[in-house]
């Protein structure tokens, strides 16, 4: 998480309710016994040159670990293999609440080593970045949580992003209807297993449901979804959902990315 200056509390939660997104993603939101409500997903578009090797050193040596002494939530930090801007870093953090995500923003603030390693990796020979871009996003209801790996992986696995864009509100609540029903039902039976659901509640690209999807390999993700796409259920599902709401999903962002080294997800 970047320790940039940010707006005070009571005006970013005026934009986004004057906006309408927290009211409009609510069909999404997370059930009362999930413990990860927000994802923040920060997403770093970089040049080739010095930026990758200069965000890797402040986020595995100084953010990762300043975050893991005040912050047990879900930490991954993934670098793309094949994404829309190459080189590009993503780190997604998981809360239980937007106030949690506030004050662990101010404790950030506070932690004065933070702050030297943060100025030190944004004065440099050229930017730390090309642009930064932050999405939160809603766990929706049938999400699961985050669990650990049993083990360490015997070579480093693919994570796969999905963003779904739908064209109305409407059609949204329809996906995760169908999400929620029979497709994880499907994605379970032919090995997709994703690490979580969303919802974009401020971000690019609403409205949308997002995911990420862990396999052990290219090849692993290239099986699991010709499984998935020859399945009589999910053909028969998909035609159902298309007679009646139509296209629910007008169009899709695909991206590749492998876990950082020092990520707590691998």
């Amino acid at each position: 998480m970047a320790i940039e200056p940010m707006m005070n509390r009571r005006s970013f939660m005026e934009l986004a309710g004057g906006m309408g997104m927290l009211t409009m993603a609510r069909p999404a939101a997370a059930a009362d016994n999930q413990k990860t409500k927000l994802y923040l997903m920060e997403c770093y578009a970089l040049r080739n040159g010095t930026q990758a090797a200069r965000l890797h050193s402040y986020l595995g040596k100084s953010a990762l670990p300043a975050l893991n002494k005040i912050h047990s939530g879900p930490k991954i930090v993934l670098e793309a293999l094949v994404a829309r801007h190459m080189p590009q870093v993503v780190m997604i953090l998981g809360f239980e609440s937007f106030d949690q995500m506030w004050n662990l923003r101010q404790k950030l603030h506070q932690d004065e080593e933070l702050q030297k390693a943060f100025d030190a990796w944004q004065t440099g020979p050229e930017p730390p970045f090309e642009t930064q871009t932050n999405t939160l996003l809603e766990a929706a209801r049938y999400s699961p949580d985050i669990a650990p790996l049993e083990g360490t992986p015997k070579s480093p696995r693919v994570f796969e992003l999905r963003v779904y864009h739908s064209p109305t509100w409407q059609q949204l609540s329809a996906l995760h209807d169908r999400f929620g029903g029979p497709e994880i039902r499907i994605f379970q039976r032919t090995g997709v297993r994703p690490l979580f659901y969303s919802s974009t509640v401020i971000g690019p690209d609403m409205p949308n449901l997002t995911y990420l999807t862990p396999f052990d390999a290219l090849a692993a993700r290239e099986k699991a979804w010709a499984a998935f796409s020859a399945d009589p259920e999910w053909v028969k599902v998909r035609q159902e959902s298309i007679d009646q709401h139509g296209q629910i999903v007008s169009s899709m962002q695909i991206s590749l990315f492998r876990a950082a080294p020092y990520s707590p997800v691998q």
